[in-house]
């Protein structure tokens, strides 16, 4: 039984069967990854983007270290969703009047489309790390937003649709640092500009010590039978630095800061080269799913050690059967 609820057929999703004699309920493309070193002329490195179909086709948000350092935002497309177009120049932000907007810094973006319009979250600076948002329509024009959420905070993601009413976004408030405050919080607000009635939803820790560091959210809530499947990425920190890893959580439909089923164990953990040789190792960071309504096919683009773009797949069916048989709640 497909599970999915919402959502529209992709009939490319990119796409390859799981390898004869794996028993993941996850599983790497054989050809990653999508993007590495060096991959645009202004880059370095492109990793932790987000994509989404338009037009029989896919657009992205791709954080773009450039090589001065500084990582922004950077806009692409494609005809199948693994080989990308990017650039070759940041997104030219405007404010809402369409003045010049630039951004200070931008990274970790994600993508969703509420209605008929795409939106961006990312982390932004407002004088500290916090919560930038923005849209466009066109994918010429980009506008700037208000920020919705003061420093110090991270890992922002719109859910698709509102709920009760509200749009919702989960969010990581941090400190100034490397962000030890680890817990995933709910905001909710009528117009996208004033956030309020802020809910805790779960934190780092449980019984999987592969999130005892701190936890964020990854892609866009997927909606389905069971509620809102989320992939979270959680961090352990050993003797020889910190392991980014990601696992999956089911929220409550109608109330989704209330964690119906969380898995124990992790789905993805650096294994591969790329994920584990990179400029921060050991990093699988999830930032965006697509899922065919269709088929309840899933494909997760990732980044791999701060470097690479990967891409991973799943069914829709066996993830959430996963969650709910390996769940700690």
């Amino acid at each position: 039984m497909n599970k999915v609820i919402n959502g529209e057929p992709i009939p490319n999703l990119p796409w390859e069967e799981r390898p004869q004699g794996c028993n993941d309920v996850v599983w790497r493309y054989s050809r990653n990854p999508l993007l590495s070193w060096n991959p645009i002329p202004q880059a370095a490195r492109i990793f932790n983007s987000a994509v989404l179909p338009y037009n029989d086709k896919f657009v992205g948000v791709f954080r773009a270290d450039q090589k001065n350092g500084r990582a922004t935002l950077f806009f692409g497309r494609s005809h199948d969703g693994l080989k990308w177009e990017i650039g070759p120049d940041p997104i030219d932000w405007v404010d809402e009047k369409g003045n010049p907007k630039p951004l200070s810094y931008g990274y970790d973006p994600r993508f969703v489309k509420i209605d008929d319009t795409y939106y961006i979250v990312w982390c932004d600076d407002l004088h500290g790390a916090s919560i930038g948002l923005g849209r466009t329509n066109d994918f010429k024009t980009f506008i700037r937003m208000s920020n919705p959420l003061m420093p110090f905070n991270r890992n922002g993601v719109l859910f698709p649709r509102k709920v009760n009413g509200k749009y919702l976004l989960l969010s990581r408030p941090s400190d100034s640092g490397h962000t030890p405050f680890g817990d995933i919080f709910l905001s909710e607000s009528p117009d996208l500009v004033y956030w309020g009635n802020h809910k805790w939803v779960m934190g780092k820790g449980g019984s999987g010590w592969w999130q005892g560091m701190k936890i964020g959210a990854g892609p866009v809530p997927i909606e389905t039978t069971e509620g809102w499947l989320l992939l979270y990425h959680g961090v352990c920190n050993t003797c020889n630095g910190y392991v980014y890893s990601f696992g999956a959580v089911i929220l409550d439909i109608d109330e989704p800061s209330k964690v119906l089923y969380r898995t124990r164990d992790y789905l993805l953990t650096p294994e591969k080269n790329y994920e584990t040789v990179g400029f921060v190792p050991n990093v699988v960071f999830p930032c965006a799913n697509l899922c065919d309504s269709a088929t309840g096919r899933i494909a997760i683009y990732y980044g791999a050690a701060d470097t690479h773009t990967a891409l991973a797949f799943a069914r829709i069916d066996e993830l959430i059967d996963y969650v709910k048989s390996n769940s700690e709640v």
